[in-house]
């Protein structure tokens, strides 16, 4: 399941009803104390990773109403519902109006510990012997088909979908409507939400430095959600561990009090055993330390953010070959915190590449002009407060954009000698690596990560304007332009880019470029892309072979999946290429050397370019 929308009502600062709408990346931008954070503690409480206290009600508000809604959608097509047999969330007529599945938490603020309700939005049916079906267990479903007269020929009336089905079948018209079911009274209905809390994403919150509750110990030391995590993966030998010990004991516990009734029937009579599940994540203690033997959480929070931005790496790369059937979302309040720029980078880097993996969504808050310059559009979700303390949270727009860069404070820095115009973060990442290598040889070439960081260089992502773009061209800064786009098109056919290319050319200090090959992957050599992957082993590579295309498809073939690429759905195939794409290059370009670059580019058009950038960039 993938997190699409969140909204919150009557908790903390948020009176009125506010939507957020989530994607694989999502970053909510605000000024402090606009409720960037409340928005990421409300997802901790629906995702029972905290509990709330009657202080989280909205003072302004409705205490009693205090609610948090997730809508999910990449719903599983089967789902065990009950404990019989697995069904659909579609056939069982519990998705939204949009066809998501739509879940409601309402807390009674009112209370010192809120109590919860829990409630289902979906179009379902109302009318007379099927509205309450999936609240009633096996037993009763029988004696309700037996009531309507239901055809059960050919019914297994074990299984409860099937029994559900039937009987909506005899009732023929459903009076189907938009409705709220109620989930945690009935037997039945709380069956039925438990299996679907099992299919939810898992979540992961990682607070700013500073400890204002028990949970943050979690945040400071991410093992303990490296630990949960293996839980998570280990589930089913862990319940099977646990009945086989729940078996023995309960063998163990008849059979003492089959001897204390023989002693004293009454005493025997007042004894209930109970036994209670593990809790298998407080088993394992895992503590991090250095030379000093100082426990990871005693260190500095430079020190712990260090760790964090490992975890997501470590993440992002172990999960590679794995294809776990729940989703995980990361929130991270602040990743920039108590961090240097360059580190900075280096965590938006691995923020972006684990938001890239089938399954996972990242979350994040910021009020960092450096990050918010970074971060793509798409991905901008900005608090606002009015002069009443109303808030609104608005999406990606060219007014969202403008009020960002407002905000942050992202304003032209006038110590900016280029920029430097991309089709997207894989070819920027090319540049700085190829870069890096060139440079050792060359003096002509600079290292463009050291330009960027001494802020003598912006690049600018055009294939996904972002922030640092919209205020190069409001403010019409009088910096040379520097484009590099793919050909893409084979001769005799024209660049793709060509018309944009002309246009950037026809304005006096800014230049446009083309590949002569298809794209920037085309100049890989062949031994770096195998140096790194052995698997991808390409003999050759052609000017306009697609090259991510080819790795994805060799990746797909060495790893365990008995799906041919070929029956790979269209989505699933773009994140793999996706994938690929970003190893070959950041992992597979490092693995290049000049004289791979000689060989993979004998018109020496890398070399030119980024001899170009490289005056440009040290004009006085």
């Amino acid at each position: 399941m993938r997190l699409r929308k969140v909204k919150i009502r009557n908790f903390r600062c948020y009176t009125d009803e506010i939507e957020v709408d989530f994607d694989s990346l999502t970053s909510i931008i605000g000024k402090n104390d606009a409720g960037k954070s409340t928005i990421l503690e409300a997802l901790a409480i629906f995702f029972d990773q905290q509990k709330p206290d009657a202080d989280d009600a909205a003072k302004a508000g409705v205490k009693s109403d205090m609610s948090i809604t997730c809508e999910f959608d990449q719903l599983p097509d089967r789902l065990v519902l009950d404990a019989t047999s697995a069904s659909s969330l579609s056939q069982e007529w519990l998705l939204n109006e949009a066809g998501r599945l739509e879940i409601r938490r309402t807390y009674n603020g009112d209370a010192k510990n809120p109590s919860c309700k829990v409630f289902l939005r979906a179009v379902h049916p109302t009318a007379t012997g099927v509205a309450d079906l999936l609240a009633l267990k096996n037993a009763d479903l029988k004696r309700r088909a037996r009531e309507l007269d239901a055809d059960l020929a050919g019914v297994d009336q074990k299984v409860n979908a099937e029994l559900r089905a039937a009987i909506r079948e005899r009732v023929g018209e459903l009076e189907v409507q938009a409705c709220d079911i109620e989930v945690d009274t009935q037997p039945g209905a709380k069956e039925l939400f438990a299996r679907i809390k099992e299919a939810m994403p898992a979540f992961f919150l990682f607070r700013a430095d500073r400890a204002s509750t028990d949970q943050d110990s979690e945040a400071q030391d991410p093992m303990k959600v490296a630990v949960r995590l293996a839980i998570e993966e280990q589930k089913m030998a862990l319940d099977k561990i646990a009945m086989a010990v729940n078996q023995q004991v309960a063998e163990l516990i008849d059979q003492t009090l089959l001897k204390i009734k023989a002693l004293s029937p009454e005493l025997a009579s007042e004894l209930n055993p109970e036994i209670s599940d593990p809790k298998w994540d407080s088993v394992f203690k895992i503590s991090l330390t250095g030379d000093s033997t100082i426990p990871l959480n005693k260190r500095g929070s430079g020190v712990r953010r260090m760790v964090l931005l490992g975890f997501l790496q470590a993440q992002a790369e172990s999960r590679r070959a794995l294809n776990p059937d729940t989703g995980i979302i990361y929130a991270i309040e602040e990743p920039e915190t108590s961090q240097h720029p360059d580190m900075q980078r280096s965590l938006l880097h691995a923020i972006e590449e684990i938001a890239e993996q089938d399954g996972y969504q990242v979350i994040l808050t910021t009020h960092n002009p450096m990050l918010g310059r970074l971060l793509p559009t798409d991905t901008l979700r900005y608090v606002t407060v009015d002069s009443a303390g109303s808030r609104e949270v608005r999406g990606p727009s060219e007014d969202t954009i403008r009020e960002v860069a407002r905000a942050l404070g992202v304003l032209p820095d006038h110590d900016v000698r280029v920029f430097v115009g991309v089709e997207g973060k894989h070819d920027e990442n090319f540049l700085k690596h190829a870069s890096e290598i060139l440079s050792k040889v060359d003096p002509q070439i600079a290292s463009l990560v050291s330009l960027e960081e001494s802020g003598r260089l912006i690049f600018i992502p055009v294939g996904g304007s972002n922030v640092g773009l919209w205020v190069s061209r409001l403010h019409h800064l009088d910096r040379p332009e520097y484009h590099i786009f793919d050909r893409d098109n084979e001769p005799p056919a024209k660049p793709h880019y060509e018309e944009p290319a002309l246009k950037i050319n026809s304005r006096e200090n800014c230049r446009a470029v083309h590949t002569s090959k298809r794209e920037l992957e085309n100049y890989i050599h062949p031994q770096a892309i195998s140096a790194e992957r052995p698997e991808v082993a390409i003999p050759v590579i052609l000017d306009f072979d697609d090259v991510p295309l080819i790795a994805a498809q060799k990746v797909h073939a060495a790893s365990d999946s008995e799906v041919a690429w070929s029956d790979v759905s269209d989505e699933r195939k773009g994140k793999k290429v996706s994938r690929v794409k970003a190893w070959l290059n950041n992992q597979a370009v490092s693995r290049m050397t000049p004289e791979f670059f000689a060989v993979s580019d004998p018109r020496g058009e890398i070399t030119a370019w980024l001899r170009d950038i490289t005056a440009l960039a040290r004009k006085s």
